[in-house]
């Protein structure tokens, strides 16, 4: 069975910070890249920051660049998403996403609220 498992997401206040992570089990997923994208009520899904395979080059949204950073750890198959200077409009469900040649696959989402 494969698996993207998240946690980390809650509630914290603007200004604050969290960190999210996303392991993965079933297979290993070194060889691919990896990436986070979020979901506002009423929104489209969007893109947030994405990881190459070798870790060595990531990409940004522009509304996150600077303030969240993504990171992978293979030894434990998991990716992470730092978020610092959070702001209530990063309010939103974020997913954890593998992309596979053949498939793509998500996590369930994590709830991240930034209250005011």
């Amino acid at each position: 069975q494969v698996q993207l498992v998240e946690s980390g997401g809650g509630l914290v206040q603007a200004g604050g910070s969290l960190r999210l992570s996303c392991a993965a089990s079933g297979r290993t997923f070194s060889s691919y890249a990896m990436g986070w994208f979020r979901q506002a009520p009423g929104k489209e899904r969007e893109f947030v920051a994405y990881i190459t395979s070798s870790g060595d080059s990531t990409y940004y949204a522009d509304s996150v660049k600077g303030r969240f950073t993504i990171s992978r750890d293979k030894a434990k198959n998991t990716v992470y998403l730092q978020m610092n200077s959070l702001k209530p409009e990063d309010t939103a469900v974020y997913y954890c996403n593998a992309d596979l040649p053949t498939a793509n696959y998500w996590g369930q989402g994590t709830q991240v609220t930034v209250s005011s």
